[in-house]
């Protein structure tokens, strides 16, 4: 079987959600299966370190899809160019575009509609695409991947598609997040917070990241009580907006609030596990990786207790209203003062964590796979 593969979002250090999701999938299913062929494409020159085995052919397709207009000439004109020179039996695309202009059959992994839910967090050019390319490629494709059982019936209930076309493909934690020791985590907290103790916020900095309400809460939080606890926000300050930057400078904490911008993958781990916990009120997520990645570290979990994240923190994880600064400073407050609370978060997360791999969500794409190409 030859299959064709979007493969835009590998980027070298550049793996975000998507591009990570696409990385670790990709990488076990080629070297798993090296009696089939894979032909990646690629929107701009490629690495060498996404050509995982063999069994790979590496294209590259123009234009660069980074923007509406290019996402469409990249999909129905760059794509097809690719598949029919190498006529694949399936087109994959981890990241949930499909090419319109194809008729062979595909496999789009669709990870959240959030597009739908809160279209002013979208500019317009991206929000117009969305909204009249997703459903008709929800209506092409041959079958649907879906990274959790909240969007699956999300996908069901807005675009009146069966139960049956849909496969849940739950994201899994890369190896490398995992305890730290003590002398790790005393170094950590020197480099990045001059010795203190802090509470780590994970993500882009984006409306529906709620960082404007996390840095609300923590100001509430240190004006109630006796604590040198700050404040370490690590992620892309791209989608900086005003409610962030009035919260920040509102705050009588602003010393206590670190923006570390991205960090190395390596730097990422041991932060994540020389914190107190980790804070992910996000307003709406698809699935909330994060979530494991503290869980791995054994650090515990604030999460909001909306869209997906139930799902992925099960018993493990504290929640809140992301809607209520009191109840995020309530939880950090617990998280702070309960030692008992942290040690039963972490006991149960060691369970949990356990239902989400990377193997299980390539073994389960695969599946996804073969149930098209047999058709």
């Amino acid at each position: 079987m030859k299959i064709a593969v979007n493969t835009r979002l590998l980027l070298p250090d550049k793996l975000e959600g998507l591009g990570r999701f696409t990385h670790e999938s990709l990488k076990r299913i080629t070297q798993a299966h090296p009696e089939h062929q894979f032909v990646f494409i690629f929107d701009r020159r490629y690495s060498d370190e996404f050509i995982y085995s063999n069994n790979i052919i590496p294209v590259v397709a123009s234009p660069q899809a980074r923007h509406p207009l290019l996402w469409y000439l990249f999909f129905d004109y760059g794509v097809p160019l690719v598949l029919r020179k190498h006529q694949p039996d399936l087109f994959f695309s981890p990241d949930g575009w499909l090419s319109l202009r194809s008729k062979i059959p595909q496999l789009p992994v669709i990870h959240d509609l959030n597009f739908f839910h809160n279209p002013q967090w979208v500019d317009g050019f991206a929000r117009r695409y969305y909204h009249y390319f997703f459903p008709r490629f929800v209506k092409r494709a041959e079958r649907i991947a879906t990274v959790s059982e909240f969007t699956k019936q999300d996908i069901v209930t807005r675009f009146a598609v069966s139960t049956e076309k849909i496969d849940v493909v739950y994201n899994g934690c890369s190896e490398g997040f995992k305890p730290v020791n003590a002398i790790t985590k005393t170094q950590t907290q020197v480099s990045v917070a001059g010795g203190a103790p802090f509470f780590v916020f994970l993500g882009l900095v984006h409306p529906r990241k709620n960082l404007a309400r996390v840095i609300n809460a923590f100001s509430a939080y240190r004006q109630s009580e006796s604590s040198d606890i700050k404040l370490v926000v690590i992620g892309d300050l791209k989608y900086m907006t005003a409610d962030v930057r009035q919260a920040y400078y509102a705050s009588d904490f602003q010393k206590e609030i670190i923006f570390t911008g991205r960090m190395s993958e390596n730097h990422l781990r041991e932060t994540i596990a020389s914190s107190e916990a980790m804070i992910y009120t996000s307003l709406f997520e698809g699935f909330g990786i994060p979530i494991l990645e503290a869980m791995h570290c054994e650090v515990p979990v604030i999460t909001s207790n909306t869209s997906s994240m139930p799902e992925v923190g099960g018993d493990a994880a504290l929640y809140v209203n992301p809607y209520s600064i009191d109840s995020i400073a309530d939880a950090l407050r617990k998280i702070a003062k309960e030692k008992r609370l942290k040690e039963k978060l972490i006991e149960k997360a060691r369970k949990q964590r356990q239902q989400f791999s990377w193997d299980t969500t390539a073994k389960s794409l695969w599946r996804s796979i073969e149930s098209v190409s047999i058709k």
